[in-house]
């Protein structure tokens, strides 16, 4: 690393009061032995292994790498890894702070190092996703002709966070969420080795497993929580972490969530087709992990009005003003009343009877018109209001089904070529069965009924 001299002080801190650090930075591992989980990716031969001077490729050199994966899984971790056992020159910079002019700075800085000295560099590039294309554009000619070997870290789906060119000259990496395994070695170790609490306290099975449940798979998390409750048991003089002191000390689970992220999407996609499968239950719990994250609740009542015509329709034709509704009232009230809202809509939704007809119709109308299957409008259906339309032959022999005993008039009103298209298969499934009944009772009394 290159630090400052405001990093070097404090970093010389902590060497000499190792206690003045949070407990994850101190048991931070020092090799790729010590890092828990993520063993698909330290394999012998790995990227990662190589990073770290870990064999001979010989004339094929490390590959830049991007890691993704959720908080709290190791993308610090690992490049704090690399940074401690490479033999290379070690830069890390965060696209929170750092922008093009710094980038080039470092890219200058490796070009110079590698020419003058032979000496590699690998660049740790934190929070990726938050660098412009332009920002991004900016790394192509180093990582293209390897004056650094980068490692990019994202919590976000690279495919749509990283910009192809970066994606194609780098092996993307990815970190799975931690199991409750790899926390509980992570906290275990933690309460005994030197680095950590050196058994000052003990934790019991109970407040390990809320500690776990609490965490959401991320070991930052467990360790911040686990030194904040130890730090609260020393304080009473009590000789284990029991589960009130925790309780005492972390009030709320971790929710993983990224409202600009996957999670966003992938969890407001398991809230709607909860609803369609008619589980309640599962709904309510995505619709909770929602508001807790603090999604936008307008967000969450448009994805509910769009299910109530796509997944439900007719079936249940008081579901879209229930959702209108539920919409309407959200934006007014906002949270934390309009839970209240949202959950009274969803629970609709999920228990009302289910039908795609409505989506299935437009659908099928939509690709005829796509196709070119459209054709002149029947003259008699043209307007015939404005000056010279009855020359034309407009609106004539038009008949006016308000006029007829039934109110309904024989008459051709699809264009010639689709005269025979029915896009409407209504299910039978709740209130929609009536309307089975009335399109079949239409269509024969409009000539197309089928026999």
């Amino acid at each position: 690393m290159e630090p400052d001299l405001f990093t070097a002080a404090a970093e010389e801190r902590q060497e000499k009061d190792p206690s003045s650090s949070p407990l994850a930075v101190r048991m931070r591992p020092r090799t790729l032995d010590e890092v828990v989980g993520q063993q698909h990716l330290l394999k012998p031969g790995s990227p990662l292994r190589r990073l770290v001077g870990e064999g001979n490729g010989g004339p094929a050199g490390p590959s830049s790498v991007i890691l993704w994966g959720p908080p709290g899984t190791g993308k610090t971790t690992l490049a704090y890894v690399v940074s401690k056992a490479t033999n290379k020159r070690f830069v890390e910079l965060s696209a929170i702070t750092a922008g093009v002019k710094e980038v080039r700075a470092v890219i200058d800085g490796a070009r110079r190092a590698t020419g003058g000295f032979g000496k590699e560099t690998v660049l740790f590039l934190d929070e990726i996703h938050r660098f412009s294309k332009a920002q991004q554009d900016s790394l192509l000619p180093a990582v293209e002709n390897r004056w650094v070997t980068l490692i990019a870290a994202t919590t976000e789906n690279p495919y749509f966070s990283v910009i192809s060119p970066l994606l194609s000259r780098s092996l993307l990496l990815t970190l799975e969420p931690l199991t409750d395994d790899d926390l509980r070695g992570l906290l275990r170790r933690a309460l005994t080795d030197e680095r950590g609490l050196k058994e000052a306290v003990t934790l019991p099975e109970d407040t390990e497993r809320h500690l776990l449940r609490i965490a959401g798979g991320d070991a930052r998390r467990a360790l911040t929580a686990l030194e904040a409750a130890a730090g609260a048991a020393l304080d009473k003089g009590e000789p284990e972490i029991t589960l009130q002191t925790l309780e005492e000390t972390v009030d709320r689970a971790a929710v993983t969530y990224d409202r600009d992220g996957d999670q966003h999407y992938d969890v407001a996609s398991a809230l709607i087709k909860s609803i369609r499968g008619s589980d309640v239950d599962a709904a309510l719990h995505y619709l909770a992990r929602m508001i807790e994250a603090g999604e936008d609740p307008r967000f969450i009542a448009r994805r509910l009005m769009i299910s109530a015509s796509e997944d439900i329709g007719l079936a249940d034709p008081n579901a879209l003003p229930i959702a209108v509704a539920a919409a309407q009232a959200v934006a007014m009230i906002g949270f934390p009343e309009a839970a209240l809202t949202l959950s009274h809509a969803t629970i609709a939704l999920a228990l009302a009877p289910k039908s795609n007809a409505a989506t299935m119709a437009i659908g099928a109308a939509m690709e005829d018109v796509r196709k070119g299957h459209a054709g002149p409008v029947p003259m008699h259906l043209r307007d015939g209001h404005y000056k010279g339309a009855a020359k034309l032959g407009h609106a004539q022999g038009y008949v006016y089904p308000h006029d007829l005993p039934e109110g309904i008039a024989a008459q051709k009103y699809a264009p010639e070529e689709l005269k025979d298209r029915e896009y409407y298969t209504p299910t039978r499934h709740g209130a929609e069965a009536r309307y089975a009944d009335a399109v079949e009772w239409t269509r024969k009394h409009l000539g197309r009924g089928r026999s």
